[in-house]
């Protein structure tokens, strides 16, 4: 929503999907917006999604932000909660990247970005599924970033910190007696988390900056934590990590 509403501020012509677009109430009251559907877990809709938006002209930038939350241990998570995770945090923006490959390549140019998050940069405790999704999706981009190359079509990421947006609100959150009370100071340390605009400004950047650059993260805390790991390097970031967790 918010990156969609900078980008159109900015003189963008915007392509916007979600799943409900008959709930959508601001967006469709804006100049050079268009709303079409889109469940990224649904492959019939990619496909003629995807048609729609090329069918509307020229796109230079495609973003993908459909995301999951799951959070709780991993003994208490069960089978479907994972395939949500992975269907709509890795398989949806995969199959996307696929459906546009062809137009990009065609038009010998483009970029796709990736939001993705701090978690898929470094190790969390409660979140394992979520953080394994999002680090498939890095490890995806960076791969792609290299295979794409050749093509004049570029990759990146945007890797925020926890943002005040649905993700939390409707994230699932699995209950276990013996990780209950990490898990309630862990959640309310969000209401501390970046203001969704601050996330979209970073998005905008990647986009227009120019950069050969793979990895944007965004928000203070995540460009902190980030910075941290590539300073001491991932064995000693995992266990600062751990001593946090378990000093909760």
């Amino acid at each position: 929503m918010h990156a969609a509403k900078l980008f159109q501020a900015k003189g963008w012509k915007v392509i916007a999907t979600m799943r409900t677009p008959e709930k959508e109430t601001e967006l469709n009251t804006l100049e050079n917006v268009i709303i079409l559907p889109l469940d990224v877990t649904n492959d019939g809709q990619i496909q003629s999604t995807v048609q729609s938006a090329i069918s509307l002209g020229n796109i230079d930038v495609v973003l993908n932000n459909a995301g999951h939350g799951l959070f709780g241990p991993m003994e208490a998570v069960n089978e479907q909660q994972v395939l949500k995770q992975v269907n709509t945090n890795f398989l949806g923006p995969l199959k996307i990247i696929q459906a546009f490959i062809p137009y990009f390549r065609e038009k010998k140019g483009g970029l796709f970005i990736n939001t993705t998050s701090i978690a898929g940069l470094t190790g969390f405790p409660l979140s394992s599924v979520y953080n394994a999704t999002k680090w498939a999706l890095e490890g995806l981009s960076e791969c792609l970033s290299i295979e794409l190359s050749m093509f004049g079509i570029g990759v990146k990421t945007v890797s925020p910190n926890a943002t005040k947006t649905s993700l939390f609100t409707s994230a699932d959150v699995v209950s276990h007696p013996l990780y209950d009370n990490v898990i309630q100071q862990t959640m309310g340390g969000i209401q501390q988390s970046s203001d969704p605009i601050d996330i979209a400004e970073v998005i905008f950047t990647a986009a227009t900056d120019g950069k050969d650059m793979l990895r944007y993260p965004a928000g203070v805390k995540a460009q902190q934590i980030y910075a941290r790991r590539l300073e001491i390097g991932a064995e000693a970031s995992r266990i600062e990590t751990t001593k946090w967790f378990l000093g909760l």
